[in-house]
């Protein structure tokens, strides 16, 4: 059973690893093609929602136990349209499942709100810059951090991929969020407001709440990215424990 499980975790995280370094791949084709950075969600948009749902399994794996020690996880959903109902379902779930995960819950929740609700629904926001800034940072990120979960479940970790895994984040996070994440949903304030987006749904002005989650989200940024932090000092400590 054990081995059976170890297999499982070892194909889906590689299954992962190959998939947003399609993405990136994908992303940086579609740059040199056209010498745009405008085309990022066409060129991996659907395939990183994909991605997305696949790790909603990282919930399931979290709430039964396999992977207490697997942080910064992401989920999502992808349909033919995006139901706002469902969507707040899975993430009334992925709150309740990954709550005790602490920092880490609070980036799960608020990149698939950012893509699901904001960058495949507003088709006018998907051609902006930052959302090849977001992108590119995402699958980077994924690509190291899925690749070190393949090697330290098959018993093989290098130092180097360690190294990188817990130094990565300090570059890569502040761009995908800054200039990636809150500048797209800045610019997507005006569509919100003229379409009155998702107000058949919620018994509040989505708008409001997108300006709110604007005021709020350096802080959120922070938490995160200091519990980060903490994390890099703990396992690159352990590293340098062992070397001496």
């Amino acid at each position: 059973m054990p081995e059976t499980r170890s297999l499982y975790l070892i194909s889906y995280n590689l299954f992962q690893a190959l998939g947003w370094s399609l993405s990136l791949f994908r992303i940086l084709s579609g740059l040199l093609s056209s010498q745009s950075i405008h085309g990022a969600y066409a060129a991996a948009g659907e395939l990183i929602c994909w991605l997305q749902t696949l790790a909603f399994l990282e919930v399931i794996h979290g709430a039964i136990g396999d992977l207490k020690n697997h942080k910064f996880c992401l989920f999502g959903f992808r349909g033919t349209e995006v139901n706002f109902c469902v969507y707040n379902f899975w993430f009334w779930m992925l709150r309740n499942c990954s709550e005790w995960r602490g920092a880490s819950s609070d980036a799960m929740g608020w990149r698939t709100h950012f893509l699901l609700a904001i960058v495949r629904r507003i088709q006018e926001v998907q051609n902006l810059p930052s959302v090849f800034v977001t992108f590119f940072a995402w699958s980077l990120s994924e690509v190291i951090r899925y690749s070190h979960y393949v090697l330290n479940l098959s018993g093989s970790n290098p130092k180097w991929i360690t190294l990188i895994r817990y130094t990565a984040f300090i570059f890569l996070y502040p761009i995908g969020v800054f200039p990636g994440e809150m500048w797209l949903m800045y610019k997507a304030l005006p569509v919100i407001k003229k379409k009155k987006l998702y107000a058949d749904h919620l018994p509040f002005s989505y708008y409001n709440f997108v300006v709110l989650l604007l005021f709020c989200y350096p802080f959120m940024w922070l938490k995160l990215y200091l519990h980060l932090f903490k994390q890099r000092r703990s396992k690159l400590g352990k590293s340098k424990r062992k070397k001496n």
